[in-house]
């Protein structure tokens, strides 16, 4: 048994069947794994997912700020609406 890299969760693999560069993935998190030892047996996180994740995180905070500026406009829109009730 060994735990995984990303969430801690412990991965139960038969070490006998698993050679070193061999892909694994935690059944808790999703994360791909790759095999780098395994006397110790040693899991490394694949390199491609950390990249995705970084990406994710540069979309999301995108996205909070193209919905501050539709918030924005919905504003100004409702202002001039009511300037032209007057």
């Amino acid at each position: 048994m060994v735990n995984c890299p990303k969430c801690e969760a412990v991965i139960d693999v038969d070490v006998e069947e698993l050679d070193e560069g061999e892909a694994v993935s935690c059944d808790e998190c999703g994360a791909d794994l790759t095999v780098t030892s395994l006397e110790p047996l040693e899991l490394k996180a694949d390199a491609e997912e950390d990249e995705d994740e970084d990406d994710d995180d540069e979309d999301e905070d995108e996205e909070d700020f193209d919905f501050d500026e539709d918030e924005e406009d919905e504003e100004d829109e409702e202002e001039e609406e009511d300037e032209e009730e007057f």
